[in-house]
């Protein structure tokens, strides 16, 4: 078996808008009420996996979630049509194309049953997005449909909020060994909710039959979730055998780091120091919500927004890394400013999933000519701007709904999802 990693991007959907209704999320308060662009978001979507096959890896996709949420709403006793103030922006949010909150996933060597085990988010802490779980499965179980790799759970039960990837990170120095799991949960976050429990965290651990002798469980700092750090993956990302954080990511770094350590010893800790690069600057220009992947002729690359090359002391420091020869040899810059205004950077957008891809639905695999094709279906059918006050009009909603069936057509995936 051929164990990559492959990164599955979110697409991003017909009724993506700003409505401001992620609490913590610096940028989505910041640009509630502004003009969306869905058409540009869903093409600089593209663009990024287009980025990522050209560095020769493995890119997969989901397709968006249908919107307006009609089953949702009456499941509220309501409809689109009548749908009160207080739930109308939820039932049209977008941001189930953030496919880190999609699910956590285990690759197959960390799991007692050598199966790849995946967990969809609950999502509960916030409304809008906690009714994204039940399509989320359905795209999960439709992906990793093959019972002889793949074990697909459903939401972590009861009350504790689980929100995916985000909060999750593996390390390792081989796909096909034993990694090092780590899940980054919340205690307090100051003004703001914390949006990963740690008994999510622990059950989700459960589920996928990990070590607990290689299972860390980790809480973020207070100071990072107040500064605007809704998820682990804002201020740290992992890759193989290096960590890439900011100081004050971990409410106790020192004991993290010592145990990190002791169970890898080949670890390579890259630690931005709050001097170089504030808090507010890391979350700004979304500095750790990159994609650090290894390239196929060797040696990592950091893929990260725009954002982070316009932030003076971040693309400073980024520059003197990369002039190190440590572990991160190179900066690739995409364009992702649509998601970026609602809170989402290049490892919002993407699930990384270690597998054999010959194991997946190819429907939920890219290829250039694939892309080619999604971009020809969004340029005619995804609306090009979105106002608040358009989410009022019936003739967008069926816009919507057509042009998320058209994509689905072009994917062979019509009455499945």
């Amino acid at each position: 078996m051929r164990l990559v990693e492959i990164n599955f991007d979110g697409i991003i959907g017909p009724s993506h808008n700003y409505s401001g209704l992620s609490l913590g999320n610096i940028a989505s308060g910041t640009n509630k009420g502004s003009v969306s662009y869905p058409r540009a978001a869903a093409l600089q979507g593209l663009d990024k996996m287009r980025h990522n096959l050209r560095l020769g890896l493995v890119q997969g996709l989901f397709p968006p979630q249908p919107r307006p949420d009609r089953s949702w709403l009456a499941n509220l006793g309501t409809s689109v049509e009548k749908v009160p103030p207080s739930l109308r922006a939820a039932a049209f949010s977008a941001s189930a194309m953030w496919a880190a909150n999609a699910a956590t996933v285990s690759p197959a060597p960390d799991c007692a049953d050598g199966l790849c085990h995946l967990t969809v988010a609950n999502l509960r802490t916030m409304p809008h997005r906690s009714h994204e779980w039940p399509h989320t499965l359905a795209q999960l179980r439709l992906a990793f449909g093959d019972a002889r790799h793949f074990a697909v759970h459903g939401p972590v039960p009861a009350t504790f909020g689980d929100e995916g990837a985000a909060n999750h990170m593996r390390l390792t120095d081989a796909h096909a060994a034993p990694g090092v799991e780590i899940f980054v949960y919340g205690d307090r976050g100051g003004a703001f909710p914390v949006r990963q429990h740690v008994e999510a965290s622990r059950a989700v651990a459960r589920f996928h039959g990990l070590d607990p002798g290689r299972t860390l469980f980790v809480a973020q700092s207070e100071s990072a979730i107040a500064a605007g750090a809704f998820h682990n993956d804002v201020v740290a990302v992992a890759n193989e055998t290096v960590l890439f954080a900011h100081e004050q990511a971990f409410a106790d770094r020192s004991d993290f780091y010592a145990e990190l350590r002791r169970l890898l010893p080949a670890v390579e800790i890259v630690q931005v120091p709050a001097s170089a690069v504030t808090l507010e600057e890391a979350i700004a220009s979304y500095l750790f919500n990159g994609q650090l992947v290894t390239l196929p002729a060797g040696g990592m690359a950091l893929i990260i927004p725009e954002e982070a090359r316009e932030t003076p002391s971040v693309w400073a420091w980024l520059e003197a890394l990369v002039a190190g020869n440590g572990p991160i040899r190179e900066l690739r810059v995409v364009d992702v400013r649509q998601s970026m205004a609602n809170g989402g950077g290049p490892a919002c957008l993407r699930l990384r999933v270690v597998a054999d891809p010959a194991t997946i639905d190819p429907r939920f695999l890219a290829d250039e000519a694939k892309l080619e094709r999604l971009a020809k279906v969004i340029e005619d059918r995804w609306p090009e701007r979105i106002a608040p006050d358009d989410l009022l009009q019936p003739a967008l909603w069926s816009a919507m709904e057509a042009a998320r069936s058209s994509l689905l057509a072009e994917l062979e995936l019509t009455g499945l999802l």
